[in-house]
């Protein structure tokens, strides 16, 4: 599976919780999560993507200048379209491209930002990885709230964790 398909893969699997969970239950404040919610998750995975699709273009990609779309935490049905649009874009991107990434690691509003070399396939790399941790954490807000809600064994576990335990078993 190359880099392309992984996240055709992840937004599958977005998109199966996005289908299926109460609107309620994607934009509540949970305790386990300190008052954010479900949704907000989704939406900061969201953003993430769209940073990518759009700092291609530029050939730079910068992941601290996100949209925040309101619209993607508080409705799953907008944010599935999000997903598809964004997924869409990005597997349109040839992935040996070189990009530069712009870091953020300060919290100073005048600190250098530095640039560092990459390429559209080592940041659709990230973009897996990144949701997969995003994945994790929702899967955590929906053991608690809506356990019936997890179908896939897989969600929110890295692809070399499920190999692990495959060979493990």
């Amino acid at each position: 599976m190359n880099g392309k398909e992984g996240i055709i893969n992840i937004v599958n699997q977005i998109n199966g919780i996005l289908t299926s969970i109460e609107d309620q239950l994607y934009k509540a404040p949970l305790a386990i999560y300190n008052g954010s919610s479900i949704g907000q998750h989704f939406r900061h995975i969201y953003d993430f993507f769209r940073c990518l699709a759009r700092g291609a273009s530029q050939h730079t990609v910068d992941y601290a200048q996100r949209d925040r779309d309101v619209r993607i935490e508080q409705d799953p049905l907008f944010a599935m379209s999000a997903f598809v649009q964004e997924l869409e874009s990005l597997l349109t991107l040839e992935e040996y491209t070189p990009v530069r990434v712009r870091g953020d690691f300060s919290t100073q509003n005048n600190a250098a930002r530095p640039e560092y070399p990459s390429s559209i396939g080592r940041e659709i790399t990230f973009l897996h990885d990144h949701a997969v941790h995003h994945l994790a954490i929702i899967k955590i807000g929906l053991q608690m709230e809506a356990p019936e809600l997890i179908k896939d064994h897989t969600f929110g576990v890295a692809p070399s964790t499920v190999k692990f335990r495959q060979q493990e078993a």
